[in-house]
């Protein structure tokens, strides 16, 4: 890791203290004091969702929200998407009075932060108009569209992909495809050369724990080096596309004006930082996901083999099942309501979308994994309104690419002992996942 100048690592301590060491003391705290909301936070340190669904149980018994200490936590579905739909409430968290010690302690801490899904200008954080014109450029090469014209090149790459993989053998299936499926796409998408795609790996990996919570200061200080060595990185990176651009999307982006207006080199990183930290990883998570699910489920891997085209739907139950991301959070930024509850002007608001997605008003029998269930594509785990994810259409037709083709050529995989869960609480997927292919 780079040594820091005594200034910055004086910031990257505030950022940490603020952003990751405080919040998990505090919650903590609150869990031991009963807060449903500390419990949760506890609990998602814990492999998969079982260990979470007592305490989703008990917020859902609450109603809409529950008001826990320190933010209003809600597993309801409409709750959800009228939170994550309300003009009054941004996805950006900063102190109510703007004017306090605190937010100018928060303003001096960024001065010098590195570039990354969580910063601004990143359309996870950003609100109208910057975010609007932001979306309307992305928008337009994360099209479904556009992402169709990518289909036959990722059934490529899986294709290639599993015949480099020795079936006679037991193998993580993480490392050797789940990874590689997405971060080759992503890499293609960026118009990263083939010598660099390693490094990109190596960078989505490193930059993902930055859209997490309750990070070490160690944990920190690696994603931030890693954060800022990709920005070196995507600087020569884009001066070579400005140069020679291909037919890739970033080049696109390069080009896309808006009005005669153009991203800055700065909006430029952050959209690609982006795409690979937040597009790579969960993508990585939903292929791991779904194929723990289904090798778990003969009877459904049965269906799909016998239905074909049910496995864009399978999907979304695996979206809605064991979603890639937890949880979101937003902030009011003026007095309002949600689904008719009162939210205070810096009010903070949690909304669940794992505990959304099992909601048994909208979903019957939400625990039970149902390839065929016709309302599985009503998860929130792409977010809603404005935030909407852009690259859903990308993770839906990849991870339809991907496990269709790994489960057609071995319909009998197995998972064996030793999956391991990522340790990251918000993004959830597999750190390990062996498997045997064959019989």
């Amino acid at each position: 890791m780079t040594r820091l100048s005594p200034v910055t690592r004086a910031r990257a301590v505030v950022r940490w203290s603020l952003g990751h060491a405080l919040p998990s003391t505090l919650l903590r705290r609150a869990a031991r004091q009963g807060d449903l909301h500390g419990r949760m936070f506890v609990a998602t340190r814990s492999d998969g969702l079982a260990a979470l669904e007592p305490v989703l149980d008990e917020l859902r018994a609450h109603g809409s929200f529950y008001r826990g200490r320190y933010a209003s936590v809600s597993t309801d579905n409409a709750a959800v998407r009228a939170l994550l739909s309300n003009p009054d409430v941004g996805s950006g968290f900063v102190p109510a009075d703007g004017g306090s010690r605190l937010s100018r302690l928060q303003a001096w801490s960024m001065e010098d932060a590195p570039l990354g899904p969580l910063t601004p200008p990143s359309l996870l954080v950003t609100e109208p108009p910057d975010h609007t014109r932001y979306r309307k450029l992305v928008s337009r090469v994360f099209s479904v569209r556009a992402v169709e014209r990518l289909r036959g090149r990722t059934q490529q790459i899986a294709t290639e992909l599993l015949d480099r993989i020795d079936p006679s053998s037991p193998v993580d299936l993480v490392a050797s495809y789940c990874s590689l499926l997405p971060v080759t796409v992503i890499a293609e998408i960026l118009g990263v050369p083939e010598r660099d795609r390693e490094k990109v790996l190596r960078f989505g990996a490193a930059a993902a724990p930055s859209l997490d919570l309750g990070l070490s200061w160690r944990e920190f200080r690696y994603v931030e080096s890693a954060l800022r060595e990709f920005d070196q990185w995507l600087g020569h990176h884009l001066d070579g596309l400005r140069s020679r651009p291909g037919d890739d999307l970033l080049s696109q982006l390069v080009a896309a004006r808006d009005d005669g207006v153009s991203l800055t080199d700065t909006e430029l990183k952050s959209i690609a930082g982006l795409v690979l930290a937040a597009g790579f990883e969960t993508t990585v998570n939903l292929l791991g996901n779904g194929v723990a699910l289904l090798a778990n489920d003969p009877e459904q891997r049965g269906l799909l083999a016998e239905h074909a085209d049910l496995w864009p739907n399978a999907v979304d139950e695996v979206l809605r099942v064991d979603p890639p991301v937890l949880l979101t959070g937003r902030m009011a930024m003026a007095d309002t309501e949600v689904v008719g509850v009162p939210m205070k002007r810096g009010s903070v608001m949690v909304g669940l979308l794992a505990g959304a997605n099992r909601d048994p008003r909208v979903f019957p029998q939400p625990e039970k994994f149902d390839v065929a269930r016709e309302n599985a594509r009503d998860h929130v785990s792409f977010s809603a309104g404005r935030h909407y994810c852009l690259g859903a259409a990308l993770a839906r037709m990849e991870g339809e690419v991907g496990l269709r083709t790994l489960f057609e050529r071995y319909p009998d995989l197995r998972v064996e002992q030793g999956a391991v869960r990522r340790s990251t609480r918000i993004l959830r997927g597999y750190e390990q996942l062996p498997v045997t292919l064959s019989p």
